[in-house]
């Protein structure tokens, strides 16, 4: 596996030089490039396609938590770690699903310990890591019905149980199908698809995914607070927080 590339955004030159120290000392990982504010992060992400971003909290221009979120509609599937002087942000890091949130000054092994997960979690994401929860392997009644679908071709009509998952990908909203693979850009936004979508089958997992609840193959942890969704028929999959989870577990009960 080649190395995971990783972004630093800072606006303390000096703690830019800590990290990029610490990320030299982690076998897997390279650093690909260095910003002092978040504009200046989005830019580089668009450029280097990062694994990983580290992301300090309070930068001028934007802040790190919208910073996140810009990413997150570019690439939901990078891995967002804050690093902070406060705590007071943590619950803004749970609202943009970043894998861990650590507060200065940390320990050089903390960042460590935190780089191996990121590691073994990318590493597993092709294969599950523990136990398919029960509430999951229920079967569900395959929902009926065709989408109309505008997209960058022209129009399709899609079977709604063929439908995988819709993610935001590259500031688009992408549909991907069972049939042949299929992948569909549609301007809609991912609250409009939700929308359209019967919702006894298709369930809003995160700000950047909806996912069909007849295909869930097994959800595996993630972050601190996120879990990975692996859909059947796909290599794409999807996260979801504990919280969302939860209510997840609910509509199989």
């Amino acid at each position: 596996m080649d190395d995971l590339r990783v972004l630093i955004a800072d606006d303390d030159a000096g703690m830019r030089t800590v990290m990029k120290h610490i990320i030299g000392r982690v076998q897997g990982f390279s650093l690909v490039g260095e910003a002092a504010n978040g504009e200046e992060a989005l830019a580089m992400v668009e450029k280097s396609k990062p694994h990983v971003v580290f992301l300090d909290v309070e930068m001028p221009v934007m802040t790190g938590v919208d910073c996140a979120r810009a990413i997150q509609d570019m690439n939901p599937a990078i891995v967002i770690i804050f690093a902070t002087a406060h705590d007071a942000y943590m619950s803004d890091a749970f609202e943009v699903y970043a894998f861990d949130y650590l507060v200065k000054p940390f320990k050089v092994e903390r960042v460590t310990q935190t780089l191996e997960r990121v590691r073994e979690r990318l590493a597993n994401r092709a294969e599950p890591v523990g136990a398919v929860p029960k509430a999951i392997t229920a079967n569900r009644k395959p929902v009926d019905g065709r989408l109309m679908l505008r997209h960058r071709e022209g129009v399709s009509f899609i079977d709604l149980n063929d439908i995988l998952l819709v993610q935001r990908e590259d500031r688009a909203t992408v549909l991907y199908t069972r049939v042949e693979d299929g992948r569909y850009v549609t301007g809609d936004s991912l609250g409009e698809m939700e929308d359209r979508l019967p919702k006894d089958a298709f369930f809003r997992c995160h700000k950047s995914y909806i996912i069909n609840l007849n295909h869930i193959k097994d959800i595996t942890p993630y972050g601190r607070w996120t879990y990975v969704v692996r859909l059947q028929g796909t290599k794409h999959d999807a996260l979801i927080t504990h919280e969302k989870y939860e209510e997840l577990e609910q509509l199989f009960h």
